[in-house]
C-alpha cells in the first residue's frame, strides 16, 4: 500500500491528524489553481477553505481508486470555482483585486512584477478552455502530467499537446505584447 494511499486510508477512517497533513500537503497547490481563476486573493483564500471543508466532510465517502487525492481535490475545487463565478457573475458586484494589498518592498520592482503577472493573466485568458486549464494546473498549481490527466480525465498524450499548445500560444501572446504586436 502506498503512503498516500494509508494516509487517505487513516482521514476515510476519520484520524483527523492524517487529514491535516492532507490539507497541509496541497492546500498550496489548490490555492494558487483557485487564485488564478477568481484573481482575488481574498476570495482564493476562503473558496480553498471552502474545498478542504467540503473534502473534510465528504472524506468518509471517498473509496480510493488508484487515483492521487489531488484529483479528487481538484475536482471539488473546479466545481468550488464555477459555483463562484455563477454567484459573482449575477451579482456584478466591482472587484477591488487586491487594492488593499500594501507592499514593503520596492515600487518600481513590484509595478514591474504586478505587471508582467497581469501580462500573464491576460494572455492567459486568450487561451482555449482546455489549454488555459492545463497550464494552470502545470505551472500555477504545479502538478505533474499525470496528476493533470487524472484530474481532467484526460490521457497523459492529450495533456502533453495540450501542455504544449498552450505554451506556443502564450509565447506568441506575450512575445506579441513585449514587441508591440
Amino acid at each position: 500500500m502506498l503512503v498516500e494511499e494509508q494516509l487517505v486510508q487513516r482521514a476515510v477512517n476519520g484520524d483527523r491528524e492524517a487529514f491535516t497533513q492532507i490539507y497541509d500537503l496541497h492546500f498550496d497547490k489548490i490555492y494558487r489553481y483557485i487564485y488564478v481563476k477568481v484573481r482575488s486573493q481574498a476570495e482564493a483564500e476562503d473558496l480553498t477553505q471552502d474545498v478542504f471543508i467540503k473534502a473534510y466532510e465528504s472524506i468518509k465517502n471517498y473509496k480510493w481508486r488508484d487515483l492521487p487525492i489531488t484529483a479528487w481535490l481538484f475536482r471539488i475545487a473546479h466545481n468550488r470555482v464555477i459555483d463562484h463565478v455563477r454567484k459573482t457573475s449575477k451579482e456584478k458586484k466591482a472587484s477591488l483585486d487586491e487594492a488593499g494589498a500594501i507592499s514593503s518592498g520596492d515600487p518600481v520592482h513590484m509595478t514591474e512584477l504586478n505587471f508582467e503577472i497581469y501580462q500573464l493573466k491576460d494572455a492567459l485568458l486568450h487561451l482555449p478552455d482546455a489549454q488555459r486549464e492545463v497550464a494552470t494546473m502545470r505551472f500555477i498549481s504545479e502538478l505533474s502530467i499525470s496528476e493533470v490527466a487524472l484530474s481532467l480525465g484526460k490521457s497523459e498524450g492529450t495533456v502533453k499537446a495540450l501542455q504544449f499548445n498552450a505554451i506556443a500560444s502564450l509565447r506568441k501572446l506575450l512575445y506579441g505584447k513585449i514587441n508591440g504586436y
